[in-house]
């Protein structure tokens, strides 16, 4: 087993990897949202500030929750630790220091990158230009995840990076639905319920599942169904029990992983034993709330199992 400096390298920077990935496609999402609902009903920015979950932070630093001061708190504020830019470079530091454990490619895609974020940042925070930004940053992205996947020896370290990626999209994936479910529109009256349609397709989009979710499901977008489908599908990459299964996949090839794995048994059983689709929104914002309990009870297990200790000799 290799250096738990090392394990821990791998795992926090293919989660600032995501990250990144996951607050750009956000911010792209929610621009074009705003172009297809009429003014009266638009969320405005705020939401996005609540799925980071930094609301209070931001609050400190920014007066209003405009889109200027929301965009540059998301992209480009190097005081705000889960903003793009400051994920990249978080990323390429960890990048950095295993080296010698990835494929030199990697590395150099990393840190490219991170330098066109920080050079192109003008673009980002500017709206004519910020999609081609941030669309750049998501195919960064995934070309390095594509890289890592090719070329990268599968073992531990591997499995480190998947635990990693695999645990930040779960994470994403419920705050996207605990925030977009209550703040998109929350009193959907006669009139707007044309608008609830454009409401469910923002979800799907904000996680790349629109797509697959036409063919999985095939129905028409629909709260239960979304719900059901992002909850509950196994094969689709970023539902969160595909997420958990993932993580349970790679700890069965790791040594003393009896703690993180019922972490792991645990949150498929609370998700497979509930019925999401039939919750009011109490009780949905209650589920997600338990949901990312158990992500911080596993999080912590893993790092507890493998991170805390040298386990150079396991």
């Amino acid at each position: 087993m290799m250096l738990s400096r090392v394990a821990e390298n791998l795992y926090w920077m293919a989660r600032y990897l995501e990250r990144a990935e996951n607050s750009a496609r956000l911010i792209n999402v929610n621009t074009n949202l705003l172009l297809d609902l009429p003014k009266r009903v638009q969320p405005g920015w705020a939401p996005l500030i609540e799925i980071s979950g930094n609301l209070s932070a931001f609050r400190e630093q920014y007066a209003d929750t405009d889109e200027r001061s929301v965009v540059k708190y998301l992209i480009g504020d190097t005081n705000h630790p889960g903003s793009i830019l400051s994920s990249l470079g978080s990323a390429r530091e960890n990048a950095r220091t295993v080296r010698d454990f990835i494929p030199r490619e990697t590395w150099e895609q990393v840190n490219e990158l991170y330098l066109y974020a920080k050079g192109n940042l003008a673009s980002g925070l500017g709206h004519r230009r910020r999609y081609e930004y941030l669309r750049g940053i998501i195919l960064g992205v995934q070309q390095i995840t594509g890289l890592l996947a090719g070329t990268m020896t599968h073992d531990e370290g591997y499995d480190m990076l998947r635990m990693g990626r695999n645990l930040e999209r779960a994470d994403m994936t419920i705050r996207i639905i605990d925030v977009r479910t209550v703040n998109l529109l929350p009193e959907m009256s006669k009139e707007l319920t044309p608008f609830e349609n454009i409401q469910w397709m923002s979800v799907l989009k904000s996680l790349s599942a629109y797509q697959m979710y036409r063919r999985a499901m095939q129905v028409r977008v629909s709260r239960p169904d979304v719900l059901r489908f992002l909850f509950k599908e196994r094969l689709f990459p970023r539902a969160f029990y595909h997420t958990v299964s993932e993580v349970e996949f790679c700890l069965r090839h790791l040594p003393r992983r009896e703690l993180p794995l019922r972490c792991v048994s645990d949150l498929k059983e609370r998700v497979t034993a509930a019925h999401p689709e039939n919750f009011d929104q109490a009780e949905l914002h209650e589920f997600i709330d338990t949901l990312e309990i158990g992500l911080i009870d596993l999080n912590r297990a893993i790092s507890d199992t493998y991170f805390l200790a040298n386990i150079s000799s396991a």
